[in-house]
């Protein structure tokens, strides 16, 4: 289907994206999958192009776009290759992060370099022992005069050892959330350590690794927000995910576009049994329900990226649904894409494999789906409670 008619603004971000994905992303995704390897310069590229900024403010170099924008350019990238186009959606979470809740000083400390991607960042939430229940971390934060004294480890951080900053969620109080707060940490910084890079069944062109904090000592002013900052990170961390559960879905969305592109194409042209694939009614069913999926995925998309721009009071349950819903059913779409393809689909070389591979991990990452669940279902009872009926 044509993708949706925009006005001439949001045409022109879109398009953008598009050119900057055909040119400097798709040409190289499959070898950069092959010889993992981490497009740095390709994403800084994106960075001077306001990609690595694009929900945040201008005073500090960001695109000073809408969450609507961002997954539309993601949706973009991810055509092109999901992965490059994932880490730029965690690389913008925290870009947006450090600038919400930075002091103005630590803004323009850290948020600039960012926004270039001169600096590339890490989301350091996960622990061996701490994954989908985030407010159990046990990573510790203790302070110590004008400085604090960070120990534990972070496991599955995206960029992890190439990354110049790590924005990272420890404790400084008591257990749950209420004692976590928000430290931005340089690469570098004495006690900071990596594990050797996880070998996984996708991202291959991204580096996944745990992030080890020895007795890492750090400025006071290094906790987001300053004084004020101790306590709140666990909220940082979650208000930070709202966006990124969004981008990932578009990253789904997108390499699932693709997917479906390729195997409309192959049905049209390849024929069976002395006729097109497509003539085959169990065929075009299948193309008909791939589409049907992307677009309520899109719709979906969009709605909650139009929620979260709105400050609307639904936007953590539509955020939730989004990303449950488009990171399955976008998965669905190019695992269907890869049976159309027949022997075809299983190799490098069609690109289809490499989709199907990249794309599982969007249902486990930014919390999993099982996760999404829960936050859906407790936000929909908390309706029946507080008497709001239906939505």
């Amino acid at each position: 289907m044509p993708y949706p008619k925009l006005p001439d603004d949001d045409r022109i971000v879109v398009e953008a994206a598009r050119d900057f994905a055909r040119k400097r992303l798709a040409p190289h995704s499959l070898e950069w999958d092959a010889t993992e390897h981490f497009p740095v310069d390709e994403m800084r590229e994106a960075g001077s192009l306001g990609m690595a900024a694009i929900y945040t403010k201008e005073d500090v170099g960001g695109s000073g776009l809408r969450r609507i924008d961002g997954v539309r350019i993601f949706e973009e990238l991810a055509k092109a290759d999901p992965v490059t186009a994932a880490f730029l959606s965690i690389h913008n979470m925290c870009t947006w992060m450090v600038d919400t809740y930075g002091t103005t000083e630590q803004r323009k400390r850290w948020v600039p370099k960012m926004a270039s991607m001169e600096h590339i960042a890490s989301y350091c939430l996960t622990e061996p022992g701490a994954g989908s229940d985030a407010a159990a971390l046990s990573t510790s934060a203790r302070r110590e005069g004008d400085e604090y004294v960070l120990r534990g480890s972070k496991q599955f951080i995206s960029g992890g050892g190439v990354s110049d900053v790590y924005v990272v969620m420890a404790r400084t109080g008591d257990a749950g959330p209420r004692g976590i707060s928000t430290f931005v940490v340089e690469k570098g910084t004495p006690g900071l350590s990596f594990g050797p890079p996880e070998a996984k069944m996708g991202w291959h062109n991204q580096p996944t690794a745990q992030v080890i904090f020895d007795d890492v000592r750090v400025s006071a002013d290094a906790m987001l927000g300053g004084p004020d900052g101790e306590g709140t990170g666990f909220s940082i961390a979650m208000n930070g995910l709202n966006g990124g559960r969004l981008n990932i879905a578009a990253c789904s969305m997108g390499g699932a576009q693709a997917a479906y592109d390729k195997a409309l194409v192959y049905a049209t042209e390849r024929e069976a049994f002395g006729k097109p694939l497509i003539a085959e009614p169990t065929i075009s069913a299948t193309l008909a329900e791939m589409a049907t999926s992307l677009e309520a995925s899109r719709l979906l998309l969009w709605r909650a990226a139009e929620a979260l721009d709105a400050d609307d009071p639904d936007k953590v349950e539509l955020c939730a649904m989004a990303k449950r819903f488009v990171t399955e059913s976008c998965f669905t779409v190019a695992d269907q894409a890869l049976q159309l393809h027949g022997g075809y689909g299983y190799l490098h070389e069609t690109g289809i494999e490499k989709i199907v591979r990249d794309l599982r991990v969007n249902r486990i990452l930014e919390g999993t789906n099982e996760i999404m669940r829960m936050v859906i279902g407790r936000a929909e009872a908390q309706r029946v409670t507080a008497g709001k009926g239906n939505r």
